[in-house]
């Protein structure tokens, strides 16, 4: 049989259309039963929609209930109750942008508070923009990740490897 390690990505996304919010919310709140009953961490899509999903974890966040905010980007504030919630930062691409203001972010929080990704085939890392995003360009995520932090490729690769082992069960 097929092992599952997470649902999702799950969440809202209000950037282009807010029509169907209440849908979104629903649909959100049935994924994240889900996970609960099957013991399974959520991996959550938030784009223009902190308010909305924060109000929702509020309600339905409990002791089983684990995860990570997938491509993370938002503001400082929103790193904090998503840390205060009891989930972790997804780091992708976005991290090596000129404009990002994601490094300066994250030089306020502990790298065992984030777990890295690619959003493939989206959001490759510099020096890839505009081609197809794929697992192996992680290694400039995480050489990123090391010169905001000042620690080691090394460092980098063990603490976030530990993060991801217990909360997608590996």
């Amino acid at each position: 049989p097929k092992r599952f390690c997470a649902i999702g990505e799950i969440g809202m996304d209000l950037y282009w259309d807010k029509t169907y919010i209440e849908e979104q919310k629903i649909a959100f709140i049935q994924q994240i039963q889900w996970a609960k009953k099957l013991d399974l961490p959520i991996a959550i899509h938030a784009r223009d929609a902190f308010n909305e999903i924060f109000e929702i974890l509020d309600k339905e966040n409990d002791a089983s209930l684990k995860g990570v905010f997938h491509c993370f980007s938002g503001s400082a504030e929103e790193a904090t109750e998503i840390l205060k919630l009891g989930f972790k930062l997804g780091i992708g691409g976005v991290i090596t942008y000129k404009n990002s203001s994601l490094p300066e972010i994250l030089k306020g929080f502990r790298i065992e508070d984030i777990v890295l990704e690619t959003d493939s085939p989206y959001l490759p890392p510099v020096p890839y923009r505009g081609k197809r995003n794929e697992s192996a360009y992680l290694l400039h995520v995480a050489e990123r990740l090391a010169e905001v932090k000042h620690v080691t490729l090394k460092q980098v690769e063990n603490i976030t490897s530990q993060n991801a082992r217990p909360l997608f069960q590996l």
